[in-house]
């Protein structure tokens, strides 16, 4: 399956990134690795994560606090948010309205 990243999504990569890479310690590239994995995971078995809202699904990262929040359309996985779990939870739930037009 092909993947895709809304805006806001990639926004919230970029921002993890830089933090990251702020503390030192190579941890952006960890970060990156883990988002690889689990990017890798969802266009594998994208109906194996749990459904956190009708129609979209997240999947945890192994060693950082994000999950990928994600839906599936047609043969793409769109990535509505990279989510940091311990901040405030469904900031990301109207994204899907407000980012793709042939969804309102």
């Amino acid at each position: 399956m092909k993947v895709s990243f809304l805006k806001a999504a990639q926004i919230e990569v970029d921002a993890a990134v830089a933090w990251y890479g702020s503390l030192g310690a190579g941890l952006e590239l960890r970060f990156l690795d883990n988002l690889d994995n689990a990017v890798r995971r969802v266009a594998t078995y994208p109906y194996a994560y749990a459904e956190v809202e009708h129609g979209l699904r997240r999947c945890l990262f192994s060693r950082f606090p994000y999950g990928i929040i994600y839906g599936i359309d047609a043969d793409t996985i769109i990535v509505v948010a990279a989510a940091h779990l311990h901040r405030e939870p469904r900031y990301w739930i109207d994204r899907m309205l407000e980012e793709i037009p042939d969804k309102k």
